[in-house]
Order: structure tokens, then sequence, then C-alpha cells
């Protein structure tokens, strides 16, 4: 093989089918873990994410090597959705996420990102992804027996294996192992938890006893405008992550793939592939950065990589002890593994902060900082009545929603700041 493999350049089935296999390893286990923490069938998700990666191709005339998996982003927006207004409903929600993706594409196509830079500064992108990951860590206590009134020490010692390995795996981990190190604790920690037996024997049956070929569960979306109004801001959270990773994914490759394919079809392609996965029961889709890290090791871009990798996960949703077995990892290995994840995606915020040199010294930064996160995590919501139906915003939707306004009606220097400023032009 060369030195590097290009973006559009086929490979034998037998170097393509490896490499396809790295990437689909890289993502699964992330993927899964989304339907698993919101209620959904973790096949499907590995159905849709497979899918969706092959209509994003698609959509880019397969000139840009992108896998899309399971979104952690709309995971609170998706528990709390289901919770109120039932999986059916939720799974409206998703697919208003995706034509929100649709419509931004319309709009990037004629007039370019200058007015999404105006509307998502970093300083309120890193905010709302703080929220993301703090707004979810009551979820990863509980699941790892943090939270009980007796402590389970089965239970604890699986979660903190889990998370060890993780932890470990992530600092010091190469190579492929360095890209994979959640899908090794996962697995790890499964296996411990059936070594001292927390996996109820139930399961195991069923995991043993399931037929070869199993349709993924298959569910339809209902119309529901408290869920679609909940979920759809949150498009504008991963709208920024997205154009990170084509921009990430142009310097990995060498090329400009905001101009050939263009921006505005990457957009379409993940949107379409969110669309989808609400359509049929699956979760919200985003680009992935481990699919980068992939082609960053093996200095292979081509999108029939990809594309195999999409085929892959897509066979492996059908096969019934995988799918059993994806669907009854134990409560404890997700804890642990959870703690990880989601502490990494709040960090992840303040990594926003620090990159784009945010200055806290400026009250605008400190505004917007401050309002998002509180109501992001407190809980907040606001109720109203549109038609005889009860429409709620909250969580992670309102602290964007509110962080948009208030980016753009407040003036970028404060009364005190503009005074100081003079001030110092004078002396």
């Amino acid at each position: 093989m060369k030195n590097f493999v290009d973006v559009d350049e086929r490979l034998s089935i037998l170097k393509t089918l490896p490499l396809s296999f790295q990437h689909l390893f890289a993502m699964v286990g992330a993927t899964i873990l989304v339907p698993k923490l919101t209620g959904l069938d973790p096949a499907m998700a590995l159905f849709s994410s497979g899918i969706g990666t092959l209509i994003y191709i698609l959509c880019t005339k397969a000139k840009l090597p992108a896998y899309v998996g399971s979104s952690f982003a709309f995971i609170g927006a998706m528990t709390v959705a289901t919770e109120n207004y039932g999986i059916k409903g939720m799974l409206s929600g998703i697919i208003a996420a995706g034509l929100v993706y649709v419509i931004v594409a319309l709009i990037i196509k004629f007039a370019g990102t200058d007015w999404l830079d105006k509307a998502l500064p970093p300083v309120l992108i890193g905010s709302v992804v703080i929220v993301i990951g703090l707004s979810l860590a009551g979820v990863a206590a509980e699941w790892a027996g943090l939270t009980a009134e007796t402590i389970d020490y089965k239970v604890l010692t699986v979660a903190a294996v889990t998370l060890l390995i993780g932890v470990i795996g992530t600092m010091y981990f190469k190579g492929f192992a360095g890209i994979i190190p959640i899908l090794i604790a996962m697995v790890s920690g499964y296996g411990l938890a059936l070594i001292i037996g927390i996996v109820p024997e139930a399961h195991i049956k069923e995991i043993l006893g399931a037929s070869i070929i199993r349709i993924p569960e298959f569910q339809f979306p209902e119309f529901n405008i408290s869920a679609m109004v909940m979920m759809a801001p949150i498009a504008f959270v991963t709208l920024a992550e997205h154009i990170g990773h084509v921009y990430v994914t142009n310097n990995v490759c060498g090329k400009d793939f905001t101009k050939d394919p263009g921006l505005h079809r990457s957009i379409l392609g993940d949107g379409l592939a969110t669309l989808f996965a609400g359509l049929v029961g699956g979760p919200p889709n985003t680009t992935y950065g481990e699919n980068i890290g992939v082609m960053a090791i093996t200095r292979v871009y081509s999108v029939w990589v990809v594309g195999g990798a999409a085929i892959l996960a897509i066979v492996l949703s059908f096969i019934g002890p995988i799918a059993m077995a994806i669907k009854h990892i134990p409560n404890p290995v997700m804890g642990g593994i959870s703690i990880l994840l989601f502490g990494i995606i709040a960090s992840s915020g303040f990594r926003v902060f620090v990159e784009n040199k945010i200055d806290f010294g400026r009250k605008k930064n400190l505004i917007i900082a401050s309002v998002v996160i509180i109501l992001g995590v407190s809980g907040a919501a606001l109720k109203f009545v549109v038609k005889g139906a009860v429409v709620s915003v909250n969580g992670v939707a309102l602290a964007t929603i509110v962080g948009i306004i208030l980016n753009l009606i407040l003036p970028e220097k404060s009364a005190t700041e503009k005074e100081e400023k003079l001030e110092e032009s004078k002396n």
C-alpha cells in the first residue's frame, strides 16, 4: 500500500474489510451508548448510523470520508422528551433537529457561514457543551451505584474497573487501541460483570438463545410539538461540532472539503441522516471525531472504507446474539464509562474556552456563560400553551435559545468597559 490512500481511491476487498472494521470499532462504543441511555434499541442505532453514513456519502458525492453515529448532545433532551411524551413523541423531536440541519444547509449554500459564526460564538458553544456534560452526571453516578442507600460492592467494583480501564486506555494506549479505549473498557467491564455474577441469568439465556438473524426494533414517530421545540435548538450545538470536524478532516486529508463538495452538502448529509434515524427509531446522528483519528493513524482517507464500515454496521444490527449482548450491557458498565464520557463532554466545553482564548474579564462573555450554565443544569423550564397543547422548553434547548438571544442583543462592551477604554485612550 502507498504511504496514504486518497479520498476517492478504491481498495481491494481484502484491504477494505480490515480497515472498515477499524472504523466501525472506533465508533461502536459511543454509538451504542446513546440508545442504552435513552431507551432505544442499540441495534437500531447501528442500523440507522450505517444507513445515515451511506446517505451522508451520497449527499457529499462520495468526496468526504466521514462516519455518522449517535450524538451525545441530545441525550438529556431525549430522556426528558421520552419521559413526558413517549418514545414516539421524542422521535418527532429528532426529525425536527434533522430539519434544522437541512434548513441551515440551504441557507449556507446561498448566504455562507458568517451568520452562523455570529449566532454561535465560542463562549456560547463552550457553555452549552458544559451543560450537556453536567446535566448527565446524575445518570452516570446512579448507574455506577454511587447514589444507592446501601453500597453493592459488586456493582461498584464493575463500575470502578470499567472507569479505570477507560482512564488508563485514554492516557496510555497507543495506535489503534488509543482510538478505542471506550470500547475496550466496556468489553472488559462486561467480562468482569459476567465473571462476578451481576448479569442476570435471564439475560445470559436471551443472549445465547437469540436467533442468528434478528430484525432491529423499528419505531415510528408521532407528531409532538413540545418534543420538537425541545430538541430542535440542540441542532445548533451539533452544527458547530460538525463544522469543526470538517475543518479537522481538511487538515488530516490535505483537502478543502468546505469547497468541494461544500459545507452545505456535508451539513445536508448529516441532517438527512438524523431525519432518517427519527423516522425509523434511531438516535440523532453526528459526525464522529473517532473516525478522523482512525484516518490520521492509518493514513487511509478512502470514502469506500468508511462506506464499508457503514455496511458492516447494518449487517451487525441484524445479528441476534450481538444485538442481545449490546441490549443487556450491565448498568454498572454503563455507569463507569459514563462518568468518564460525560466528564469529557463537559471538559470539552472548557477546552473551547481555552482554545478560543475567551476573556471572562469581558462582561458579555461572563453573562452568557453564567446564564446558559445555570439555566441548563438547574432544571429550569418554560411552559406555554399553543392551540390547547402545552409546549415545554427546558434543559439544553432553553439554555441554547436564551444564549443565542443574549449574544445577539448584548453590546460587545458594557458601559463601564466603554468608559474604561475611553479613559485609556485619553491617557
